[in-house]
């Protein structure tokens, strides 16, 4: 095993690097019941932090 492979990274600081960088999370959702399609979510998500140096894009909204 490596350095690398042996690193433990715990859920905190996994989702501070996470949220730092921004997050995009995409997915598709179908329920269907004899090829009839009843329900469809499409999920489309961006979760990123907001601080002084990265303003947050809705306060041009106001």
């Amino acid at each position: 095993m490596t350095v690398v492979e042996r690193r433990e990274i715990a859920l905190v600081d996994l989702l501070d690097r996470l949220l730092a960088g921004g997050v995009v999370i995409t997915g598709d959702l179908t329920l269907r019941i004899a090829d009839v399609d009843l329900v469809r979510i499409d999920l489309n998500a961006l979760i990123s932090s907001v601080n002084a140096n990265v303003p947050s894009p809705f306060e041009e909204l106001r």
